[in-house]
């Protein structure tokens, strides 16, 4: 067995019978190649894989070391299950994590509140072209807070995934997961409507809704350079990434008191315990409660004025 030629295979059946997304093609291409690379075997034994996850222990965080053992894990699992080897070599490894809950970053209110005011002041522009630049800079960024999709999301969505009279939104997901979120505010639906006219062409030859000066696919990096820029330019000091969008979205309608599992549903989170972390953070709605239901509120607590 050739390793190379397995891991080819392997990849394409992913990418072909899985219908993975793109991203976690990437990832897994990068974690097999670093995983042969240091053991330069089809099958190593237990002692070198061993050596191979403390080595990842040195230079990586947990939830990376998570992931790239995952990736492995599961290359050996579709060569058993393809009866090209007997047993997965991962089978005699046993690999616990000190789990650690890393909260999100989410975007202050008055950040987001400053950010699109700085935006929308820049509306006035004289030429066409930077207008019609301005406006899909500006719809993107209303999309990702109006939604709360992933920035790869927003960047695939196709022209005939948008429904610009009703604002549903057809999401590709990770594994090719689909779901439909809806742009419920007239004043962002206008917005899109508005960047579709102006770009309508370019739009219709790339077949994707947000495209770039090129008439390309509007890339994520593009995107998150385009966020860094007005943030920037708004004075906002905070590094504000897409993914804060959201964060922050989940977070927010968590404080409004929305029901989890209808945020999970909008998310496209395909378990309840991913979502549940944006319970931890809603500190509005935190504060509120203790404000108002705390015992200490009931209590009769006499102060004595302190004497001059």
């Amino acid at each position: 067995m050739n390793y190379k030629e397995q891991v080819k295979k392997y990849l394409d059946y992913c990418e072909f019978r899985k219908e993975l997304d793109w991203n976690t093609l990437k990832a897994y291409r990068i974690d097999l190649k670093q995983f042969f690379d240091y053991t330069q075997e089809d099958v190593p034994d237990k002692k070198k894989i061993e050596e191979y996850i403390t080595e990842l222990h040195k230079k990586y965080k947990q939830k990376t070391i998570k992931r790239k053992i995952a990736s492995i894990k599961a290359y050996y699992n579709y060569l058993e299950e393809c009866e090209i080897i007997d047993d997965s070599p991962f089978r005699k490894i046993r690999v616990k994590f000190k789990e650690t809950t890393v909260l999100p970053r989410v975007i202050p209110r008055e950040e987001i509140e400053l950010l699109l005011n700085y935006m929308y002041s820049r509306e006035n522009v004289n030429s066409d072209k930077t207008y019609k630049y301005w406006l899909r800079d500006i719809a993107v960024v209303e999309t990702l807070f109006a939604t709360g999709a992933r920035v790869y999301e927003i960047s695939h969505i196709k022209l005939d995934c948008i429904n610009l009279n009703t604002g549903l939104i057809k999401i590709m997901g990770k594994g090719g997961k689909e779901r439909y979120i809806q742009v419920a505010a007239p004043e962002i639906l206008d917005i899109l409507k508005k960047y579709y006219e102006y770009n309508s062409e370019a739009i219709k030859t790339s077949g994707f809704f947000f495209v770039n000066s090129r008439g390309n696919r509007y890339t994520e990096q593009s995107i998150r350079l385009m966020l860094k820029k007005y943030t920037k330019l708004a004075g906002i000091k905070r590094n504000i990434t897409p993914h804060m969008f959201r964060h922050s979205f989940a977070t927010y309608l968590i404080e409004e008191e929305v029901d989890v599992t209808y945020v999970q549903r909008i998310l496209g989170h395909s378990s309840i315990k991913t979502t549940q972390i944006y319970i931890h953070i809603a500190a509005k709605k935190q504060a509120e409660i203790l404000r108002e239901k705390h015992p200490r509120k009931l209590m009769n607590i006499v102060r004595m004025a302190r004497a001059a």
